[in-house]
């Protein structure tokens, strides 16, 4: 029975049938026919223009083999360039876009027996990196490319970094030799300030040394003991009774008070250098504008609790000495 014509009900009708993936089994590559069920499989095999096909084949079938596995690689990485570039995609999944196409080459007329075959000749090939699944799906595959422009920009890419590297190790280079020098200039600064300190003497300078003993001023001991002045005894008391009054009185008083020891100044030696010594440009004798030391008065010290109560105890006695003809006068209030 002859074909439709083309634009015709009839191939219009088997165009909708042959719509869609239809069984690999039941494909002829050679003719590049799809048959939709065994039967049409089988009378297009045994039609005449299969046969003269398959004579033609058949006198080199190692060529026609191969340029149908060259075929089906070119248009399986073309499709894996253009679509996914090198990311990583499931080599089944990838498989499936592939052979959306329907005149694509199909993978039985090509001399891998299977996909995953396929998948390992592309890794050992070095067109892609293939590793397996970490779901366990099988393989994954990523295109490398390989081209002029990709490994210029490769190249690029990896003097860039070596530059950006050697900036970094120049500057640490830089900032290492910096932190050496700012340690050596520490360094040299310490050894020559241990140097200015050390005593330094030129040959033949002298030392002279200032061994004269400077006289300390101790000053008295501020406690004195006051007397009582006897008055005029208006009660015809005689004046030796009042002496020996008096005399008890001092003795009583002396006797109580607790003698402080004047503190010893011992003598202090002080020596001096005269070695470049440096001039004060603040002294006194060289500053017109210095001020004058002001005298400060010495307050008087401050008397004793013990002292003033015995202070007030001999001036109430010489009050009662004195006032004894009148024993109803009024007592003297003593500050």
């Amino acid at each position: 029975m002859p074909r439709a014509e083309v634009g015709s009900t009839k191939w219009q009708a088997n165009k909708m049938k042959s719509k869609g993936l239809q069984r690999l089994r039941w494909y002829c590559q050679a003719c590049e026919k799809q048959c939709r069920d065994e039967n049409g499989f089988k009378c297009h095999v045994q039609s005449e223009s299969h046969v003269r096909q398959m004579t033609l084949i058949g006198e080199d079938p190692r060529k026609a083999i191969n340029d149908f596995s060259q075929q089906f690689k070119r248009d399986f990485l073309l499709l894996l360039r253009t679509s996914h570039g090198e990311k990583k995609i499931n080599l089944n999944h990838f498989y499936q876009e592939y052979i959306r196409n329907k005149e694509h080459i199909h993978m039985n007329a090509t001399q891998w027996p299977s996909l995953t075959e396929f998948g390992k000749y592309l890794g050992r090939e070095g067109i892609c990196r293939v590793s397996e699944d970490e779901k366990g799906n099988g393989l994954c595959i990523a295109w490398i490319d390989n081209s002029p422009d990709a490994l210029r920009r490769q190249e690029a890419v990896k003097r860039k970094e070596r530059q950006e590297r050697g900036d970094e190790e120049r500057e640490q280079r830089l900032i290492q030799e910096q932190v050496q020098k700012a340690r050596a200039e520490v360094k040299e600064e310490a050894a020559k300030t241990a140097e200015d300190r050390a005593l330094q003497r030129k040959d033949g300078e002298k030392i002279q040394l200032n061994l004269k003993p400077s006289t300390a001023k101790v000053a008295p001991s501020p406690q004195e003991s006051q007397s009582p002045t006897p008055g005029a005894d208006g009660g015809g008391s005689s004046g030796n009774e009042s002496t020996a009054r008096e005399s008890d009185d001092d003795a009583k008083a002396k006797i109580n008070e607790e003698p402080t020891p004047a503190p010893v100044a011992q003598p202090t030696v002080k020596i001096g250098m005269s070695l470049n010594k440096p001039k004060n440009v603040f002294s006194s004798k060289n500053n017109p504008l210095a001020s004058k030391k002001a005298t400060v008065k010495e307050q008087p010290k401050k008397m004793s609790e013990a002292e003033r109560i015995m202070k007030e105890e001999l001036e109430r006695k010489r009050l009662r000495e004195q006032g004894g003809a009148h024993p109803g006068a009024k007592r003297q209030r003593v500050a």
